[in-house]
C-alpha cells in the first residue's frame, strides 16, 4: 500500500489530499482565497500567493488528520510543478520540497492538467486508458488522447480565451458577479437557450477552440439590447447591475448610461451563452473520438462542473455510444487528491525529481 500525499497551488486554492494506490482517497482538504479576489472579478496573483503561505501549513494539518496519519506514513511527495501562476506554484513546490527533504520522500512533479484528467480515472476506477481527454476550466481549454504510460498526445487548445474565463468576462457583463461559472449555470436555468443566436467561431486547426468571438458577440448583443453606444474608459454598470463592455482608455467622449436589462434578458442572454460554449466543446470532442476512433471520454477542469455540459454529454454520449466520465465535483475544482492520485503511476515509473526541480507556469501536459 502506498500513500502519497499531493499539493496543489497553481491559482487560487491551497489543496493537501492524502491517497493509497492512487485510487482510495484518505483525505482531501481545501481551502479557497475566492473570496478575496470577488471584489476584483477575476483572480490576483498576488493576493492568491500570500494566501498559499497563510493557509498551506493549516490545510496540510487538516489532511492529515482527516486521513489520521502521521508524516512518517507518508511515502512520497507529489506537488502540482505548473502550469500555474508563478507565485502561487512557488509556494507549493517549495512547501513538497522541504517535506520531501525531511521526510526523506521522492519527490513527484506532476503536470496540473493531466491530474485534472486523472481524477476521472479515480472516480472510475474502470477507465483506463487510451481515452479522449477534455479539459476545461478557468485557464485551459484543451483536448487530447490519454495513453497508458502517463503519455498525453495534444490535440488542440485554445487560441485565446479559455472557456472558463469566458464565463468569468460573461457572467461580469450581465452583472452576475465572480465567479462566473456557477452563476450562468444558475441563472441559465431561467432563460432560453435559443433566443439569442451567437456565432461558432471557426479555428484553422479542426481540434483547437476559441471564445474571444463568442465573448465579443454577447458584448455587442448588450450593447444592442441596451441602446447605448458604451463608450467611456470605464464599464457602466445599469440599475439591475448588467454592465456594459468596457472599452479603450483612450476614448473621451461621454458615456450613455444603459437601459435596464429585465432579468428575463440576462437570463436568455446567459443560457443562450452557455449553450454556445457547451455546443463548441462537445462538437470538437466528438470530432475527436470519430477521428481516433476511441470511445472513451473523460472530462476534467472546473468548467466540469457545470450542470449543462453534463447533460448534453450524457445525451450525446448515448446517441454516439460513448463512454463520458466526468469525476464528482470535489475532484473537477483543483484539489490536492487529484495531484497524489497520479502521483502513483508516476512513483511507479520512476518520474520523480531532484530538489533542484524548478516550477513552469506554461506546462502543458509534459
Amino acid at each position: 500500500m502506498v500513500r502519497i500525499l499531493g499539493i496543489e497551488t497553481s491559482c487560487d486554492e491551497t489543496a493537501v489530499g492524502i491517497v493509497e494506490d492512487g485510487r482510495n482517497i484518505l483525505s482531501n482538504a481545501v481551502s479557497s482565497s475566492l473570496a478575496l479576489h470577488g471584489p476584483y472579478g477575476g483572480v490576483i496573483p498576488e493576493i492568491a500567493a500570500r494566501a498559499h503561505v497563510e493557509t498551506i501549513w493549516d490545510v496540510f494539518a487538516a489532511a492529515l488528520d482527516e486521513a489520521r496519519r502521521s508524516p512518517a506514513e507518508l511515502d512520497a511527495i507529489a506537488v502540482t510543478r505548473g502550469p500555474g501562476l508563478p507565485g502561487a506554484l512557488l509556494i507549493g513546490l517549495a512547501f513538497a520540497k522541504g517535506l520531501a527533504l525531511a521526510l526523506d520522500r521522492p519527490l513527484i512533479p506532476v503536470d496540473h492538467l493531466a491530474a485534472h484528467l486523472y481524477a476521472a480515472q479515480m472516480a472510475v476506477p474502470t477507465l483506463e486508458p487510451p481515452y479522449v481527454g477534455l479539459v476545461v476550466s478557468g485557464g485551459h481549454t484543451l483536448l487530447c488522447v490519454a495513453h497508458g504510460d502517463c503519455r498525453f498526445e495534444l490535440l488542440g487548445e485554445t487560441k485565446d480565451d479559455a472557456v472558463g474565463e469566458a464565463f468569468d468576462k460573461v457572467a461580469k457583463l450581465l452583472g452576475l458577479g465572480y465567479p462566473g461559472g456557477p452563476a450562468i449555470d444558475r441563472i441559465s436555468d431561467e432563460g432560453d437557450a435559443t433566443k439569442v443566436r451567437l456565432p461558432r467561431s471557426q479555428t484553422k486547426r479542426p481540434f483547437d477552440f476559441s471564445f474571444s468571438g463568442l465573448k465579443t458577440a454577447v458584448y455587442h448583443h448588450v450593447e444592442k439590447i441596451a441602446g447605448s453606444t458604451a463608450v467611456g474608459s470605464t464599464a457602466v454598470r445599469s440599475t439591475t447591475g448588467a454592465l456594459s463592455p468596457p472599452v479603450e482608455p483612450s476614448s473621451r467622449r461621454a458615456v450613455e448610461p444603459l437601459r435596464a436589462l429585465s432579468q428575463q434578458e440576462v437570463a436568455d442572454i446567459a443560457a443562450s451563452f452557455q449553450e454556445t460554449a457547451v455546443d463548441i466543446l462537445i462538437t470538437k470532442t466528438l470530432r475527436a473520438c470519430h477521428r481516433t476512433g476511441i470511445k472513451r471520454v473523460a472530462v476534467g477542469g472546473g468548467v466540469a462542473s457545470n450542470r449543462r455540459l453534463r447533460a448534453r454529454f450524457g445525451a450525446e454520449g448515448a446517441a454516439n455510444k460513448l463512454d463520458v466520465i466526468f469525476p464528482p465535483p470535489p475532484l473537477c475544482v483543483d484539489n490536492g487528491a487529484m495531484v497524489a492520485g497520479i502521483g502513483y503511476p508516476l512513483l511507479q515509473k520512476g518520474r520523480v525529481a531532484s530538489l533542484s526541480i524548478t516550477s513552469d507556469s506554461n506546462l502543458c501536459l509534459n
